[in-house]
């Protein structure tokens, strides 16, 4: 890691700001922003992917404060691809980086990525949304997935019944929002709700409206959906309305993208968990700079959840 000159309390006289994208398709890192000049700080950031809306917000709210700060970030998506997201932070440990952020599209296929920088690179590494299985870890930045899916399980059992008939469509497999928000949802519905189907969509739209599809044939009467995201939701939605019944179902999502928060409004999803990506790549960012800087930070910073109803 690059020697950090003068991090603690400094006045930052130039603004120097490198904005790199990634072509879904190649993966490639493509410059769209200035040319660098003097950086102080070079972060690097490997999300899970760069088409999910959830995840666009996560990176406008870590360049807002690299805008702030004379950081240069260079941000790289993976195409929910866990091979492809080892091959692009190979690419990013060429860069000299001060430190990473990587959003693990499978929490253990990561591990050996990061215990491999743990072993070879003086860089740190902070993890965002979703955990690693291992690896040393500066902290991980996350909503509290786990009381996000009992919040919906809770909202459920209020509004259909306790005993009501629902189908749990599950994040990608491996993910630790998957896991923690199944957790949390399942510790109540266990109890309280009959759980009628669980089948992974992979946090797609398109796999929300055709999993439902393929539940309802042998469900075809049931009270609510739970959806481990919003993409997934918006695509049970689709295959409700398609089957003339989605206001006899309460659909219910996780992360508080426009497209749900805009259903929900409309009547055709009854609430989303809603975490908020902007904040959350702005505290991830912040976290960085704090622990470059030679400061204490928590090894688990909880971002805010919020239920969003009509």
């Amino acid at each position: 890691m690059k020697k950090l000159l003068g991090m603690i309390g400094i006045t930052l006289l130039a603004f120097v700001f490198v904005a790199c994208g990634t072509d879904s398709d190649t993966g490639a890192d493509t410059d769209t922003g200035n040319e660098v000049a003097d950086a102080e700080i070079v972060i690097g950031i490997s999300l899970s992917t760069l088409t999910n809306p959830f995840f666009l917000d996560v990176e406008e709210g870590i360049r807002a404060v690299a805008g702030e700060n004379n950081v240069v970030v260079h941000v790289i998506g993976a195409d929910d691809d866990a091979a492809m997201q080892s091959a692009g932070i190979d690419d990013l440990l060429q860069l000299d980086l001060d430190l990473i952020i990587i959003n693990p599209v499978d929490a253990e296929a990561i591990v050996t990525t990061i215990e491999y920088i743990n072993g070879n690179y003086d860089i740190p590494v902070i993890t965002l949304d979703r955990n690693s299985d291992g690896g040393e870890l500066v902290s991980h930045v996350a909503s509290n997935n786990v009381l996000g899916g009992a919040q919906a399980a809770n909202f459920i059992v209020e509004n259909a019944g306790e005993g009501a008939t629902v189908v749990e469509l599950e994040g990608q497999p491996g993910t630790s929002a998957a896991r923690e928000r199944g957790e949390g949802f399942n510790s109540i519905a266990d109890n309280a709700l009959n759980v009628v189907a669980r089948q992974t969509a992979n946090w797609s739209r398109a796999e929300g409206l055709s999993v439902l599809e393929s539940i309802l044939q042998a469900h075809p009467e049931i009270d609510a959906v739970f959806a481990h995201n919003d993409e997934m939701a918006l695509g049970a939605v689709e295959a409700l309305r398609a089957l003339g019944i989605l206001e006899d179902v309460l659909v219910v999502g996780f992360d508080g993208v426009d497209d749900a928060r805009e259903a929900v409004q409309a009547g055709e999803m009854a609430a989303t968990v809603a975490q908020q990506p902007v904040l959350m790549g702005k505290m991830a960012l912040e976290a960085a700079l704090g622990y470059l800087a030679g400061n204490s930070v928590e090894s688990s910073i909880d971002t805010p959840l919020e239920l969003v109803v009509e």
